[in-house]
């Protein structure tokens, strides 16, 4: 089907309104863009962050009468002989198959590679985690999972537990379960994300050795290896929650950290771990740690 994309410029407090109002007149689908490049890297979990200067972005139909939605905008008091808006047609494409056929199988490290289910494995005799990832965040493809990947590929040894705190897709616990971890428990605030986690693990052939959790059922376990690739802010604020999940002795990866965020969550966790190097990646960095044992 093909498509018309609306977008409109507006302000942080009017942003929500005009998403309102072109769902309301027809849009199938609205985003959120920023207009001047301005970055917005940690929202806490179910808050909702614009940019000073966003543009409402909404997809209609190419049949939709987009002059009727024009001068609708138009009469708002706030766009009253300011209105900045854009309409542009889309390609008309199969844009989940396009998307599929962008990413490609991963290798991390010396022997573990991420393959879409919906591809060839190319090497049999790896470590493969064949993935899925639906609607939950976790494809290998972006810094921070990578940089979790190869460290766990590293470091993963037979018969430990390992906890993966917010487990996403499942990647990180299905990729120690396939590394030789003999027991994962992934806990998630988004049910989505048990969802995915659940349908990857039988992809995977690890149902039996992963459990999977939302925050208010987590178990009290002590784990090897704590693996948790979320947000800086979430990190260090939990970090009592964290660190409880790690036995002593044991392994602690941190990631979904910039740079410039990198010693705000040392610090959460220094009175209890001691720090390796950091490693980075476009930006991002992964904390690795070892539990004080006394």
């Amino acid at each position: 089907m093909p498509w018309i994309q609306l977008r409109v410029t507006t302000t942080e407090d009017k942003a929500e309104q005009v998403s309102d109002m072109l769902q309301s007149w027809g849009a199938q689908a609205v985003s959120f863009v920023d207009a001047h490049d301005t970055p917005i890297y940690e929202p806490m979990p179910g808050e909702v962050i614009y940019w000073t200067n966003t543009v409402v972005v909404g997809l209609f139909d190419a049949e939709h009468p987009m002059e009727q939605v024009i001068s609708k905008l138009q009469q708002v008091a706030f766009f009253k002989d300011n209105l900045e808006y854009k309409l542009e047609q889309l390609e008309d494409k199969d844009w989940e198959r396009e998307w599929m056929d962008n990413f490609h199988p991963i290798k991390f490290g010396k022997r573990l590679w991420v393959c879409p289910s919906w591809r060839d494995i190319p090497d049999p005799a790896a470590v493969n985690v064949m993935l899925d990832p639906g609607l939950a965040f976790g494809t290998g493809t972006h810094p921070t999972t990578a940089l979790c990947m190869q460290w766990l590929d590293q470091h993963i040894q037979p018969e430990q537990t390992v906890v993966d705190f917010g487990c996403g897709s499942g990647i990180l616990g299905i990729a120690a379960l396939k590394l030789g971890a003999k027991r994962v428990v992934g806990i998630d605030i988004d049910p989505q994300a048990i969802e995915a986690s659940t349908a990857n693990a039988a992809r995977n052939n690890v149902s039996g050795q992963i459990e999977l959790y939302l925050p208010k059922d987590q178990p009290q376990l002590q784990a090897d290896v704590v693996v948790a690739n979320i947000l800086a802010g979430p990190l260090a604020e939990l970090s009592q929650v964290i660190s409880s999940y790690v036995k002593p002795g044991g392994l602690l990866a941190l990631s979904g950290i910039l740079q410039s965020q990198a010693q705000h969550v040392i610090d959460a966790y220094s009175n209890e771990f001691s720090f390796d190097p950091i490693a980075e990646q476009d930006e991002w960095v992964r904390l690795s740690a070892r539990k004080h044992t006394s």
